[in-house]
């Protein structure tokens, strides 16, 4: 799910990971240039590769585009990834910002000012040369509203865009409408595109036609390790390396390693298991724990990582939105119950969340009281309480809003409500996702040792998506999101009562609570504070108040499961995407024969 805009930047879930800004923050410098004046490339720490082979990869799904400029689906944003460059990127081993396409940054004095510098000497993938103009291009794309990029609600900063100019062929100054507390990170995934081979499309209004898969590789270019060679529809997608690429490794070798990443299309996850075994793929990602048992327990020539928590969190939720013409007539009734704080904290105390970990993920995962999960250990709040199960708690608090165990009039013992209507309602979630659909389940019978009658219904994701946002017709639900970055303006449309993914209530004109109310002030302020230490106690009340009224009941946040054969070097897996890829131009395979094209 994308964070829809709401008078604040958030992040689509091409972007990832976390950095405060310090009130004055120091030029940031890459490593030294090399013996050849012109060029500046970046030096990369690592094991030194071997050159030459095929790396392998599966996909799930055909790649919709290669255009980071409309690219919404995993496989289009995996590939782009590896086709593409930023300015100033995460790294996403240590979650930190880093110098990239830009060698050095300097911020103004008040916050609003970003001075970048590129390296000298960088071409695309074509040959052609990359400067200053290509870049002030590039956000001229993204700004432009008929374009519709998804990465354009980044760069409007209280509802002004970001705006920028050329000082030379080398330097580009950034004007920020407003102070942003982490504005260096905005540059992350923001892909620079060649103005020689998209301003006559652009000028045409047809740029968001190009790019496509059949695009003829001599016409598409562009920063990252590698480039387009070959497309077979339904089969594959093969890029080569970009022989022009601007990072090395310590010895001053240039990177990629590999002479062709292969995506190979597979449309099952147990297909997928399958073709890693047989030995046709070389790194598989994005398991279920019940693959990755598989595979762990079965001997071959590949090592399996489990990277920990990473920032999934999945999480149940009532809809306290108002009704509306096309909400049910039953659905205000039960939203009494939901309504209840003292409800929603009692079916928080039921959840078994142990047994959801244990059940569900197999013990890979980790339960959660929060948004913040585990693998983001910056911004959790380690004052936040983790309360066991308790039933008798969760009793304590239905007696105290004045729900009683008792014979309802067909004569079933179960939970009533004060008027004496007994406790029912659905649970809806998506039949795509099995592990929700498990959590759901384990849901049901904890709730019905309440006196609870929960009905189960798995629903298409899409259709589940627009009775929560659209029609409100429903009651309950088990979703799941994952935080494209570690800092917490990722999800800031999850915060703030105005954002499209505020769940339990999307899009308000105006906080229907004086609770939330109170998160849009601390997340807004903390937007704009200028410490680190500032926006951490901001954030953290913002965490107690929504563990205070459980409007999402969080549940668990599943491991970041993985495989690569044995023979692949630097095989470092990540707990934010891209999981496997993001350091692709370091991977190599360690054997003494090199891997020969399939």
């Amino acid at each position: 799910m994308r964070a829809a805009r709401a008078n604040c930047p958030s992040r689509p879930i091409v972007f990832s990971l976390l950095l405060a800004l310090v009130a004055l923050v120091p030029e940031v410098i890459s490593a030294a240039p090399q013996k050849n004046s012109n060029e500046e490339w970046l030096v990369l720490p690592g094991d030194i590769g071997r050159p030459g082979g095929r790396l392998v990869v599966s996909l799930r799904a055909e790649p919709k585009t290669l255009n980071p400029l409309i690219a919404t689906d995993i496989s289009s944003r995996e590939v782009i990834g590896t086709m593409q460059a930023d300015l100033v990127h995460i790294d996403r081993a240590t979650q930190l910002t880093e110098p990239a396409l830009a060698k050095s940054w300097k911020i103004s004095p008040d916050g609003l000012q970003y001075t970048l510098v590129l390296r000298r000497g960088l071409k695309f993938s074509d040959g052609q040369p990359l400067d200053a103009e290509d870049v002030l291009f590039t956000f001229r794309l993204y700004l432009e509203e008929k374009v519709h990029a998804p990465q354009r609600d980044l760069l409007i900063l209280d509802d002004k865009p970001i705006s920028l100019r050329k000082v030379d062929s080398q330097t580009i100054v950034f004007q920020l409408p407003k102070t942003y507390s982490v504005a260096e990170r905005l540059f992350d995934g923001l892909s620079i595109l060649p103005k020689h081979l998209l301003e006559k499309p652009y000028e045409e209004g047809k740029i968001a036609q190009i790019g496509t898969l059949t695009t003829p590789a001599n016409q598409w270019a562009g920063l990252g390790p590698f480039r387009l060679k070959e497309y077979v529809a339904g089969q594959r997608l093969v890029l080569e390396r970009n022989p022009y690429y601007w990072k090395t490794d310590a010895k001053g070798n240039r990177l990629p390693y590999l002479d062709e990443l292969v995506f190979l299309f597979v449309p099952s996850a147990d297909a997928q298991v399958l073709r890693f075994q047989s030995g046709e793929t070389d790194i598989i990602s994005r398991l279920g724990a019940e693959n990755f048992s598989v595979l762990s327990r079965q001997p071959g020539d590949y090592t399996m990582v489990d990277a920990g928590p990473g920032l999934e969190y999945n999480f149940l939720f009532f809809n306290l939105s108002d009704p509306t013409e096309k909400t049910p007539s039953e659905v205000p009734q039960k939203q009494k119950w939901f309504r209840e704080e003292k409800f929603r904290q009692a079916v928080s105390a039921a959840i078994d969340r142990e047994a959801i970990v244990r059940l569900v993920y197999q013990g890979r995962g980790a339960p959660l009281w929060g948004l913040v999960t585990p693998g983001n250990r910056r911004w959790r709040d380690e004052k936040r309480p983790h309360p066991p199960r308790s039933l008798e708690k969760a009793r304590e608090l239905l007696k105290e809003a004045g729900f009683s165990r008792g014979a309802a009039s067909n004569g079933d013992s179960g939970l009533l409500d004060s008027s004496g209507k007994p406790v029912e309602f659905s649970l809806i979630t998506s039949s795509s996702s099995a592990e929700r659909t498990k959590m759901a389940t384990l849901i049901q019978d904890d709730l019905k040792q309440l006196g609870m009658r929960v009905q189960v219904v798995p629903l298409e994701h899409r259709s589940l998506l627009d009775r929560v946002t659209q029609t409100k017709q429903y009651d309950a639900c088990v979703l799941g999101a994952v935080s494209p970055d570690a800092d917490p303006n990722a999800d800031i449309s999850v915060w703030l009562s105005s954002g499209g993914l505020h769940l339990w209530n999307p899009s308000q004109a105006h906080p229907a609570t004086p609770w939330e109310a109170e998160i849009d002030r601390l997340m807004k302020e903390q937007l704009y504070a200028r410490t680190f230490g500032q926006r951490k106690k901001l954030y953290d009340r913002a965490q107690e108040i929504l563990w205070e009224y459980q409007p999402m009941i969080f549940l668990v946040s599943p491991d970041i499961l993985s495989g690569a054969r044995k023979a692949v070097g630097n095989f470092r897996p990540a707990v934010l995407e891209p999981y496997v890829l993001w350091n692709v131009e370091q991977l190599y395979f360690k054997d003494d024969v090199v891997k020969a094209t399939r």
